[in-house]
């Protein structure tokens, strides 16, 4: 298959009147930087002298990041806590310049928060700060009521599950009936394992290379068995696409009735994968919404993912690097 680069260069001049909405986990990703030069004496263990540190949008909010980068219009549905680490995520938010009113304050939970200690480029640790238990039911009645609220507003659905408890059956039920019953936009879901029945009827799933193998129970070691995991998953979750990410390898595409198409990695160099499935569902469902085809969007999106992992931590792909990269 012929993609023509003119054609998605053409897509991105249309990002700017696209306005997408996306439903996950926020997280914020905290990052400590510093360097490395002596091992403890109190253990056999890297002492690391801190020269830096800084709050990302992570997780769905990443996504958010990403949408907003590329030149286009987003809002975030999702949960944070009743702490200081939530409202300094609002004030993130609000610096990008998108609305919160689709994120709900909870006091059962705190704010998700990723801290990694980083020293001479090489993550040397990570702390996780969650609570995953179900949201309670009025929480999951209020994110309802902004999805029934602004539905209308969107050209395209981005579901972010981190499986930190926001994405329920329940949740996901409820969008895709509003999604059946109104303006037909396409819905991108970037899944986790263990919730493959949430998801079906999407317009398109985007697991990684391990997460396809999960959920379709079939491990991935050569073309055959990548062509059986692409269709098990499509029996499963009856959806339009299936788009394994599979790093150093590229992609693979899977439509309905259609042979897989294959594409090729195009990272010179590949730093840090932190955050490359957010780019690629941002930037796949931008180009959904801007008319490309399914193809089209994930050659797209392969360009940006091509951007991200070139860089360390939580990074986005900017509009001028992305025509710059299709070049």
């Amino acid at each position: 298959m012929l993609i023509n680069k003119e054609k998605l260069r053409d897509a991105t001049d249309r990002f700017k009147d696209v306005n997408v909405l996306v439903v996950g986990d926020i997280i914020v990703d905290h990052f400590i930087w510093g360097s490395v030069s002596r091992i403890s004496p109190e253990a056999p263990v890297p002492v690391v002298n801190v020269t830096g540190e800084n709050f990302l949008l992570g997780g769905s909010a990443n996504v958010l990041n990403n949408i907003y980068s590329l030149g286009a219009q987003a809002a975030i549905c999702g949960v944070i806590g009743r702490d200081f680490m939530g409202n300094h995520l609002l004030e993130l938010l609000s610096e990008l310049g998108s609305s919160v009113s689709g994120v709900v304050k909870t006091s059962d939970r705190p704010t998700t928060r990723k801290t990694r200690v980083i020293a001479q480029g090489q993550q040397m640790v990570r702390f996780d700060r969650e609570e995953s238990v179900s949201l309670l039911p009025e929480v999951i009645d209020q994110l309802k009521n902004f999805i029934d609220e602004r539905i209308n507003d969107f050209d395209a659905v981005i579901v972010s599950d981190y499986s930190k408890g926001m994405i329920s059956r329940t949740l996901t039920d409820h969008l895709r009936k509003k999604l059946s019953s109104g303006k037909k936009i396409p819905m991108v879901v970037d899944p986790k394992p263990g919730h493959s029945d949430f998801f079906r009827q999407a317009s398109i799933v985007t697991p990684n290379n391990l997460e396809a193998q999960m959920m379709s129970g079939v491990e991935i070691c050569d073309d055959a068995s990548l062509l059986r995991a692409a269709s098990r998953l499509h029996e499963i979750l009856d959806c339009k696409a299936v788009l394994i990410t599979r790093g150093e390898k590229g992609m693979a595409l899977l439509e309905r009735n259609q042979s897989i198409f294959t594409i090729p990695t195009v990272a010179r160099e590949v730093y840090d994968v932190t955050g490359a499935g957010d780019t690629v569902a941002a930037s796949l469902a931008l180009g959904l919404a801007s008319g490309l085809n399914y193809a089209e969007a994930a050659t797209l999106a392969n360009f940006a993912a091509g951007i991200v992992v070139g860089k360390v931590g939580t990074a986005t792909a900017g509009l001028e690097e992305l025509l710059g990269a299709m070049k």
